[in-house]
């Protein structure tokens, strides 16, 4: 039998973004194939009626769901879907020890666990079925397109390869064996002195204070975790971040090997002047079929597709979804 965590659920509203009186809201969890309780939020439509189709969602990297895949999901239940957004494991209010750890077959996992939960819901239709992964979680969201037969739809928003930034560097600056070599002696000795120690040195999250000559981007991600836009408690990227050790796991397992089998429909939604946009250029490069489309927004930077509502492109989501969801 699985065995589920006895987690700690907060029961007030503390969301990044204010509850709609359109939806119903409550407090689900779910076990995923390791053995970890996720926890998550479930919006169901107001009106709902019948066997709904339904969306998982997660994301960005290092975040929680009081964040940007809360306000997701609440906005797709306005426009008629079940949705569930889910902490990670090993983070924000989901089971898993230590803190602050992942990798990408877990991460895979957890997306496919979501699916468990949904396939299994009453108030769910198990034939329609879709996903939602943004920044980082939105490549994850894209591996899990290649592996899970059960997902009909999947939507990437401000999408991150992780694997090829942890292996590269930004924009590919450090791809190279004396810059990967560097970063593994960096992390191996960090294990070193992590097991002497008894505990796991953390990364930081975004940088504070922010210096003068930051990049733009680091000042995109500042303005939204670091603020009180998108400040929480316990998103990983407004506070301490990821543990150092854990950045290898995603050096050693590069994502997309399969992207040109995935034969279920993807929507990747990117804006043209994020730093991250040649990912999903990148990537959707891979994809095969008709049922495939990049959408760029015009002025829209990283963080834009976090939380701007007015940039957000929610019609076309609720579109996508409606048509691969029927």
């Amino acid at each position: 039998m699985m065995k589920t965590e006895d987690l700690k659920l907060t029961r007030e509203w503390d969301k990044t973004f204010p509850k709609s009186d359109k939806v119903n809201h409550q407090k689900v969890t779910f076990v995923n194939h390791f053995g970890i309780t996720l926890a998550a939020d479930m919006y169901t439509p107001g009106d709902a009626q019948g066997k709904l189709p339904a969306i998982a969602v997660c994301g960005p990297f290092g975040a929680c769901k009081e964040q940007s895949s809360g306000l997701y999901a609440q906005e797709m239940a306005e426009r008629g879907f079940l949705t569930v957004a889910f902490d990670p494991s090993f983070t924000g209010e989901s089971g898993g020890s230590p803190r602050a750890m992942h990798s990408p077959d877990i991460d895979v996992e957890d997306f496919q666990a979501a699916v468990d939960f949904l396939s299994n819901c009453d108030l769910a239709d198990p034939e329609r079925i879709g996903i939602i992964g943004i920044c980082g979680w939105g490549g994850m969201a894209l591996q899990t397109a290649c592996v899970d037969a059960r997902i009909k739809a999947t939507v990437t928003s401000t999408m991150y390869d992780m694997s090829r930034v942890a292996g590269n560097g930004y924009f590919d600056a450090n791809d190279s064996k004396t810059e990967r070599k560097a970063a593994r002696e960096q992390v191996s000795k960090q294990r070193t002195e992590d097991y002497k120690n008894g505990s796991y040195a953390r990364a930081g999250g975004v940088i504070d204070p922010l210096p003068d000559d930051a990049p733009f981007f680091v000042k995109d991600y500042y303005d939204y975790y670091k603020t009180p836009r998108g400040y929480h408690p316990r998103s990983l990227n407004s506070n301490d971040g990821w543990t150092v050790s854990t950045q290898t796991s995603l050096m050693n397992t590069r994502l997309f090997t399969y992207a040109g089998e995935i034969d279920s429909a993807v929507l990747m939604v990117h804006g043209d002047k994020a730093h991250s946009c040649y990912l999903s250029r990148d990537a959707f490069k891979l994809l095969n079929g008709d049922n495939k489309k990049l959408l760029i927004i015009p002025g829209a930077v990283h963080t834009d597709l976090y939380d701007r509502k007015d940039i957000i492109p929610f019609d076309e989501l609720e579109s996508f979804f409606n048509t691969y969801l029927k």
